[in-house]
């Protein structure tokens, strides 16, 4: 058994938590991460209709009667968002965790606070995990360089990175960016945080909803295998080597306006390859701990591995 402030806080069985995924983290996932003992999550701006959203975390309710969270993202969108009308079904729904992500969440916290919601924020750097302290977060997910989507600017990578925010910070901390297994749990809980935030090993299960040809692309790559996009429009993001990166990545190194990449870029296209499978076609965000996995199994299956190699290694290797 691993407590943490983490189990303890959010009421869950195993300080594992799934990261929240544009198109991926919908209701099979979430309730199947959430039945293994530990927290789901669901995307909110998967659904570009907040009614979808309700609609969504009802058919999870049907999947699980434990705890799942819901991810808010606040980063440049092509798209606009009325934020309220999220935080309206959020709180509605009575969900009692939350996920921020990218920017400041000033714009949503004091609803998500008001209302006796847990807030996580995740962020990629100390000084905006003490603004999220500041702010009244509760837990912030740190998020190092090798992580998938966006890795911020600074390119601090996770073995530096969660201790010194585990250090400037009183509030408990979940590590986030490039864990995939029971070594990476150990690994995170020796320096100090309270658990985990996968994104990229739960996108290689089997209730993930991407196309089996992606799940088996993704499988023969290796921690080489992936970039960094958009860096120049300081909106980094780390992606798989798709045919349709290395074309965006060249646009942007010659100079490009944004919005001539958009075609490219969209999430539109990224959805419409999950669902059809055609590599060529769209940018996938993953992790560099892609070069880590080796098989799609369950969700309940990886989180049941996790645990017993965690275990292990604590039992047969750390003692003094």
């Amino acid at each position: 058994m691993l407590k943490t402030k983490m189990t303890e806080i959010l009421n869950i069985e195993y300080p594992i938590m799934q990261g929240g995924m544009m198109w991926i983290s919908r209701a099979e996932l979430t309730g199947a991460v959430s039945n293994a003992g530990g927290l789901g999550t669901i995307t909110a701006l998967t659904f570009s209709d907040p009614e979808d959203l309700a609609a969504e975390i009802r058919k999870t309710r049907q999947m699980t009667d434990k705890i799942f969270s819901v991810n808010v993202t606040l980063l440049p969108s092509f798209r606009p968002v009325n934020y309220d009308e999220y935080l309206d079904i959020i709180i509605g729904e009575g969900i009692t965790v939350v996920e921020t992500a990218g920017n400041n969440p000033e714009r949503v916290i004091g609803r998500l606070k008001d209302s006796g919601i847990t807030v996580i924020h995740k962020c990629t750097t100390v000084r905006h995990a003490l603004r999220a302290q500041e702010l009244g977060c509760d837990f912030i997910s740190i998020d190092g360089y090798e992580c998938a989507g966006h890795p911020g600017e600074d390119d601090v990578g996770g073995l530096v990175l969660i201790p010194a925010a585990v250090d400037a910070l009183k509030i408990p901390v979940i590590a986030s960016g490039g864990f995939s297994d029971g070594r990476g749990l150990v690994a995170a809980l020796a320096m100090g945080a309270e658990g985990i935030n996968m994104g990229t090993r739960f996108m290689m299960t089997r209730e993930a909803p991407i196309h089996q040809n992606v799940k088996e692309w993704l499988l023969r790559q290796s921690e080489h295998d992936t970039m960094l996009l958009l860096r120049a429009y300081r909106n980094t993001e780390r992606v798989a080597r798709t045919p349709d990166a290395l074309r965006a990545f060249e646009m942007e190194k010659n100079g490009a306006p944004i919005d001539d990449l958009r075609s490219i870029i969209s999430g539109a296209r990224g959805q419409r390859m999950y669902e059809k499978g055609i590599i060529d076609e769209g940018i996938i965000t993953v992790g560099q701990c892609i070069g880590l996995i080796r098989d799609i199994p369950s969700a309940g299956e990886i989180i049941d591995r996790i645990i017993e190699d965690a275990q292990k290694i604590i039992n047969e290797r750390l003692v003094m």
